[in-house]
């Protein structure tokens, strides 16, 4: 259930984190960058958490100074998630387990101050400028936030169980 108020949103987004990075410190970086389903890694889906919610603050900057917003990304509809992924996961290829790790919590520290200074009516009292939807701006922190994380720690515990059931 989303978050109805800044309070909640802080609250889910750091105990979504919270349970993400517990999740993912035990893991060394051959499990890590070890590719899986869709040619994804754990590394490939933390770094792809850590810039989506790049991409939102891009997005709500983008709408407070009139610019055109796009979603998910300039050349690409959300009907076309899978290939912006792949091309995500191509541009970060080079990233290394530590360089996702610090970009998520780069990314998260980012992501709370950017709570933390907003209004209550900042956050929930209309829709996004420039999102072309009802959604609140705190509906958009937290599908980048502790939606994206919940996801992450959800493929993460499957592929570290499949893992175990492999190794049987």
């Amino acid at each position: 259930m989303p978050a109805k108020n800044k309070s909640e949103l802080l609250e889910i987004t750091q105990n979504e984190y919270r349970k993400l990075t517990k999740l993912i410190e035990p893991i060394d970086a051959d499990t890590a960058m070890e590719k899986r389903e869709e040619d994804a890694s754990i590394k490939d889906i933390v770094a792809h958490r850590a810039y989506w919610i790049d991409l939102f603050l891009g997005w709500y900057a983008d709408g407070i100074a009139g610019k055109t917003v796009h979603f998910p990304a300039e050349g690409y509809k959300w009907n076309e998630l899978k290939r912006y992924n792949a091309d995500l996961r191509d541009r970060q290829s080079e990233l290394d387990w530590p360089g996702a790790i610090a970009l998520l919590q780069k990314n998260y520290k980012a992501l709370m101050n950017f709570i933390e200074e907003r209004s209550e009516d900042e956050l929930y009292g209309g829709p996004m400028q420039g999102a072309s939807n009802d959604w609140r701006t705190g509906r958009w922190a937290e599908a980048a936030g502790s939606s994206h994380f919940r996801s992450a720690s959800k493929y993460i515990r499957a592929s570290l169980k499949s893992d175990k059931d492999q190794d049987r």
